[in-house]
């Protein structure tokens, strides 16, 4: 790959994060407001560092194709690790009896919706799209300071213990780009349906016309 299109994809990337991140410190949408709809219920997971509305876009739009989208209070900025973070999905599925799910997840959020899959509520969920995560951690992690990054390393035992839960995958649609500044691994799950975009980022990825095309062909 040629160093200026990466740097170029690096530039964009954070661009996209900041602005959103801005904007969702700023909006004061109230989230029940996407609970309406008749098609396939949709629980969204951020990943670190985000909130809900970080992934408001996508969630506009799935609730325009007439999807209830689902947030978790809980979750918060994301912090927590990642079996408490599915505790907390496996709670509020379980408060509000949804069945048939369809988990649309960024980053960590991917990792925390594969736990919820093979936890007790693994009934409750049909699929899950996964957006740029790092199912086999990131070589990066270790260089992190705080322990809410240092949980990415290949060698977390969160990590290596979904790794092992593979009857899952199949049920897993993993989407990124051809480059990652995050997860220089890459995103491939084996056994789950991969899908390398021809572009780069992390969080702009998520604008991809490419991923709600997926979404709305997993929650018909």
């Amino acid at each position: 790959m040629r160093p200026v299109r990466i740097l170029s994809w690096w530039a964009r990337d954070y661009l996209y994060a900041a602005v959103w991140q801005v904007r969702a410190f700023f909006d004061r949408t109230d989230p029940a407001v996407f609970l309406t709809g008749d098609r396939a219920p949709i629980v969204v997971i951020p990943g670190v560092y985000e909130t809900w509305k970080f992934l408001q876009p996508l969630i506009e739009a799935a609730h325009r194709r007439g999807h209830p989208v689902h947030v978790v209070p809980l979750l918060r900025h994301n912090q927590r690790p990642v079996l408490d973070g599915a505790a907390f999905v496996t709670e509020y599925l379980d408060q509000t009896g949804l069945d048939g799910v369809v988990i649309v997840a960024h980053s960590k959020g991917g990792l925390i919706g594969k736990q919820v899959m093979v936890g007790p509520a693994a009934g409750r969920v049909r699929s899950m799209l996964a957006v740029a995560t790092p199912f086999g951690g990131s070589r990066y992690a270790r260089l992190m300071i705080p322990s809410t990054l240092r949980i990415f390393s290949p060698r977390d035992a969160t990590i290596v213990a979904l790794a092992k839960e593979a009857t899952v995958n199949e049920r897993i649609v993993s989407i990124y780009g051809a480059f990652d500044p995050h997860i220089p691994e890459g995103s491939e799950l084996v056994g789950a349906v991969n899908i390398r975009l021809d572009t780069g980022g992390h969080f702009r990825i998520l604008a991809h016309p490419r991923v709600l095309a997926e979404l709305d062909t997993r929650a018909r």
